[in-house]
């Protein structure tokens, strides 16, 4: 008989292992899977976010895993809240919500709440900045009105590094800047407890998986799917339009580049990728259950320990 209010989180960088794991415990401890990936969330792209399979999908339920258009700007709290919801539904039918993917941030959010603002991409920074010499400073103002008039009132009217701030936060999370200081901390799990599983084998391993398996997208189709994305002339700043190889595929039917360059220029931003998430999980302060520095075989110890404390 299940525990009840057990969850199962697996993370780690880029081509770590994760989905595999997810798909073996949960066929083991009737799980239900739930997606932690900020891009595999779009409807646009399956080919080259990676997201399962259908033959995978078939064998074990998944959650939020290609349920948004790329025209929609989604973020941390949308996903929080999205997830809570999926995960109360599956313990209500007696399964284990296993929480799997590569996004720090959702993981962090939704194990240790919101409150602190965390780290604004730099691909915000540079589209509001963008945002502001568009439509000027005065329907800028505007826009953050909607979301956050309170903290519009503390800053003056040309201080345009805090007026940005307010705007970028807000697309980031999707919780204003004056919520977050005014607040108690959002919290998604009091009610449960959780275990973690953290996939972290050496970078050259993944380094290698990462050229190996853009270079199978390329053969899958990657190429027309970044095309078919292309032609719905979705706006540039959108975060669908960051996902690894979308920007240098673009590039490569724009004919600004040639195909090996564009290959090779997504394999390097792919490991970067790969770099910033070894050090986010290194530094971050959810402690694992267990670190697998390779995939764990079906006799593994430590994991048939945590499959016991979720099932008994």
């Amino acid at each position: 008989m299940l525990k009840k209010n057990k969850i199962l989180f697996i993370s780690g960088p880029t081509t770590s292992g994760k989905s595999s794991l997810a798909l073996n415990i949960a066929s083991r401890i009737n799980g239900e899977i739930i997606n932690a990936d900020s891009m595999q969330v779009y409807k646009d792209l399956k080919i080259i976010t990676a997201r399962p399979s259908q033959r995978d999908e078939k064998k074990i339920p998944h959650h939020l895993y290609g349920h948004k258009l790329g025209s929609e700007r989604y973020n941390v709290y949308k996903w929080c809240n999205e997830s809570l919801n999926k995960i109360k539904k599956i313990i209500i039918n007696n399964k284990v919500p296993i929480i799997v993917g590569g996004t720090g941030l959702y993981i962090h959010s939704l194990i240790k709440g919101i409150y602190n603002i965390p780290n604004i991409p730099e691909y915000l920074k540079k589209e509001s900045d963008i945002r502001l010499k568009k439509i000027g400073a005065n329907k800028f103002v505007e826009e953050i009105e909607k979301f956050d008039s309170d903290s519009l009132k503390k800053i003056k009217e040309k201080d345009f590094q805090r007026l940005k701030r307010l705007w970028e936060v807000y697309q980031h999370i999707g919780i204003s800047f004056s919520d977050l200081k005014n607040k108690n901390q959002k919290y998604f799990l009091n009610d449960y407890k959780y275990y973690f599983i953290l996939m972290l084998p050496t970078r050259e391993f993944l380094y290698e998986n990462c050229n190996l398996r853009f270079l199978e997208m390329i053969k899958d189709g990657a190429i027309e799917e970044v095309r078919n994305l292309k032609n719905k002339n979705y706006n540039q700043d959108l975060p669908i339009m960051k996902a690894h190889g979308v920007p240098e595929i673009i590039e490569y039917l724009s004919g600004k580049i040639n195909l090996e360059y564009a290959i090779s220029k997504s394999q390097q931003n792919t490991r970067n990728y790969v770099r910033r998430q070894f050090t986010w999980w290194k530094g971050s302060k959810i402690e694992p259950d267990i670190i697998f520095n390779k995939f764990p075989s079906n006799s593994d110890l430590n994991c048939l320990k945590i499959l016991k404390k979720l099932t008994n």
